[in-house]
């Protein structure tokens, strides 16, 4: 990696973390200030403790190398656990969060490295142990947490702050603004070399832009009142092209292939949002910022999306940036052909959704039954 790449990838990913993600979640009209304090707390608690938990797997001679892969790394591992709090959003009081982010962290790291180093598998934006992760690491965790709310409670005598004001609606586009401009440079920042960085670029920023127009598009046609758009859509729905096509995005994919991932993940988004979390919520998953649709979703289509390439890839099309993306199809190494490297990243997948569902679960379960929130009498 050239330095000046990394210190710009590193400078537009601290936008994206504290930014970005701090702003697209105040969107709720009365957890503003909670939203914005504890992204920043979450992160910032995050990038130290993942520094620890990414270097017992890449420790030599019992020492720890701090690198500017491995700060990266642990900046964007801070993701994980943000898109896990939009999941509980308003729902988990901020020592719950905590012990989330501690466990959810070790537990990231964990997959991080079954998928880098184990399946060696390509997922240079994220999309699986990044994305599809956080996604289904809260989706368990709020799945355990269904039976907090007490059944007495009703319309009678607690107040709905479940939804969104004018002003904290526009607050959330400027944190959705913020990572759809910086988003080619959140996956292309581990890129080997630089004609994958400019792929990677070059497809984030043409499938961000087809998600977008897909979306206003989808948002109008399914609107309930005459075409007006729905905020929750334009806020998120926008920026699933940019998870879509986060681990082909170094991929020899071409153009107009980058445009219809973005296109089949506006719509997979916004479908999700219109009709899918309502019924999760309904089975007692909550899902307050949608994250199965703009994370979860979206990272396992491109997450398939790797296996088919994969599949398809030939040294002929490739040269030398082959290994620099398949780092196991090399000659002289482990050796792969394109259907083995296609089984290993559909495997990295598959144990991805399990291992975060399951630890999500089971962090939930404990939480709910050791951790209670403070309740002010």
């Amino acid at each position: 990696m050239r330095l000046g790449k990394v210190r710009i990838c590193f400078e537009d990913t601290h936008v994206m973390i504290f930014i970005g993600f701090g702003f697209l979640m105040t969107f709720l009209k009365k957890y503003s200030y909670s939203a914005l304090g504890f992204n920043w707390f979450l992160a910032a608690l995050v990038i130290q403790w993942a520094l620890l938990c990414q270097s017992f797997y890449h420790m030599k001679d019992n020492t720890i190398y701090l690198t500017k892969k491995l700060l990266l790394e642990a900046d964007i591992m801070s993701a994980t656990v943000l898109i896990t709090f939009g999941a509980v959003l308003g729902v988990a009081s901020g020592l719950q969060l905590l012990f989330i982010a501690i466990i959810e962290t070790a537990v990231g790291c964990f997959n991080f490295w079954l998928v880098e180093d184990v399946f060696k598998a390509a997922d240079v934006g994220g999309s699986i142990a990044i994305h599809a992760f956080g996604a289904y690491f809260g989706l368990g965790v709020s799945l355990a947490l269904k039976g907090k709310k007490k059944k007495s409670e009703t319309a009678e005598n607690v107040v709905d702050l479940n939804g969104p004001s004018y002003m904290s609606d526009v607050t959330a586009m400027i944190g959705s603004i913020f990572l759809w401009i910086y988003w080619p440079s959140f996956n292309s920042a581990l890129t080997n070399s630089n004609t994958e960085y400019q792929r990677a670029v070059a497809n984030t920023y043409l499938a961000l832009a087809a998600a977008t127009v897909t979306t206003f598009v989808m948002s109008s046609v399914l609107s309930k009142h005459h075409g007006k758009l729905d905020m929750v859509h334009v806020q998120n729905s926008t920026l699933a092209g940019g998870v879509a096509v986060g681990s082909v995005c170094n991929m020899y994919i071409g153009a107009g292939t980058a445009v219809a991932i973005g296109m089949g993940a506006g719509v997979l988004s916004v479908l999700g949002y219109q009709y899918l979390t309502p019924l999760l919520t309904r089975i007692g998953i909550g899902d307050t910022c949608g994250v199965h649709n703009l994370h979860g979703m979206p990272g396992v289509f491109s997450g398939i999306l790797t296996a088919v390439f994969a599949g398809l890839a030939t040294k002929e099309e490739y040269g030398a940036d082959l290994t620099g993306v398949f780092e196991a199809m090399n000659e002289e190494g482990v050796a792969r052909t394109a259907s083995d490297q296609a089984l290993n990243q559909f495997l990295s997948l598959i144990v991805t959704l399990v291992v975060s569902f399951i630890a999500g679960t089971i962090t939930g379960k404990f939480m709910e039954e050791k951790i209670h929130p403070h309740i002010e009498k």
